[in-house]
């Protein structure tokens, strides 16, 4: 047994970077555990584990004393004088007090102590790889589903996907590819665990990274990024390079960078619109394909008042509200859309106009339900 457990320690040590140390005082303190429970034993026990032969020995020790009050703890000086000429009050007196069945209990000890440090290496090794994956896009494998998670095969680990991140159009299927978010990795008492995500903004934005060279290496950037996951999204983009279009660098020839995004997201619509360093032509971008008049803002509260033409009032709310709710999330101001029927701008010499009550987007919209959403070809069209 000592050849096997030495070799197996050296093992782990190649195999698995744990250090043969590590474990040795590891089996030496459950070892310890192990006597004072099968031996019924209260003293104060060591645990000596030799390195070179493996063997084990276990060794009771005792206060060196005047007087013993406690023969389990104690031993007198007079005693102890007696095994060596060294010692001194108060020193510690080791006595072997290991049982001839002891090695059964030893490498029964060593086994299990190998096995939890074999776990915990493995969980380790896995939280320490799929944290480096955090925010990242990573491919897995649909493997089952409950009636709360989605659980993905990433190859050394299941992660789970839960109802928020799961797209509401979409069917997972067992053995589906799907690329997913790693929203979060965490190292529980059970091992790592892996959440992921098909809602989050951020998987957006890292297919962009994917599909299109000039938003990895920096030259466009994404500014923002507004989604109903499986529906529709915004995306706000700029470049840093004046000679390059950012919005057509990203649609790509005859749409087909963005398409491969869309077909990825199972045909959510994408919008890309320019971003733009005035507020006014930003939000304006971000109505299309709604046309913009004007914008009015009132910077305490931060919203503006957009007016359109009267008859891409409907164009400009979306259905249900969703075209101006995507712009004022993507632009971070409260939108207030009117037709421009309803306005009546400030004169050249300042004089106020007179403008009818506010008419909320929430209310706009409800007006507008039936209104259909332009699709991706068409806003990208605009905007070329």
């Amino acid at each position: 047994m000592n050849e096997e457990l030495l070799g197996a320690l050296d093992a782990l040590e190649k195999e698995k970077g744990i250090k043969k140390e590590v474990v040795i005082d590891a089996i030496q303190a459950a070892l310890v555990s192990a006597y004072k429970r099968n031996y019924n034993q209260a003293q104060n026990v060591e645990v000596d584990f030799d390195q070179n032969s493996g063997n084990i020995h276990v060794y009771a020790v005792k206060k060196v004393v005047e007087e013993v009050a406690d023969p389990r703890l104690e031993v007198s000086l007079k005693d102890a004088l007696e095994k060596n000429r060294a010692y001194e009050l108060d020193d510690d007196f080791k006595v072997e007090v290991t049982p001839s069945n002891f090695g059964r209990i030893s490498a029964q000890t060593a086994k299990q102590v190998i096995m939890q440090r074999l776990r915990e290496a493995e969980r380790s090794q896995i939280f320490n790889e799929y944290t480096q994956y955090e925010h990242e896009i990573i491919q897995g494998t649909v493997l089952r589903r409950d009636n709360k998670f989605i659980y993905v095969d990433l190859g050394d680990i299941e992660a789970v996907m839960s109802k928020q991140d799961q797209i509401p159009n979409e069917a997972y299927q067992t053995h589906d590819r799907i690329k997913v978010f790693v929203s979060k990795v965490e190292n529980t008492t059970k091992g790592p665990q892996v959440f992921v995500s098909r809602t989050n903004p951020e998987l957006v934005k890292r297919l962009f990274e994917q599909e299109i060279p000039e938003v990895y290496d920096g030259t466009v950037e994404i500014v923002s990024i507004a989604r109903e996951a499986g529906d529709r999204s915004k995306v706000a983009v700029r470049s840093t390079n004046p000679n390059v279009d950012p919005v057509g660098t990203c649609v790509g020839p005859k749409g087909q960078r963005v398409q491969m995004i869309v077909n990825e997201l199972n045909g959510e619509n994408m919008d890309i619109v320019k971003w733009e360093e005035d507020p006014s032509d930003y939000i304006a971008n971000a109505l299309n394909p709604a046309q913009v008049i004007a914008v009015q803002f009132d910077e305490a509260q931060h919203e503006c008042m957009v007016v359109v033409p009267d008859y891409q009032l409907s164009l400009a709310i979306g259905k249900r509200g969703q075209n101006a709710r995507l712009a004022a999330k993507l632009t971070g101001f409260k939108i207030d859309i009117k037709p421009e029927s309803e306005v009546e701008f400030v004169d050249d010499e300042g004089d106020e106009a007179g403008v009818d009550a506010e008419m909320p987007v929430e209310d706009s919209a409800a007006v507008s339900e039936d209104t259909e959403t332009p699709t991706t070809e068409e806003s990208t069209d605009s905007e070329d």
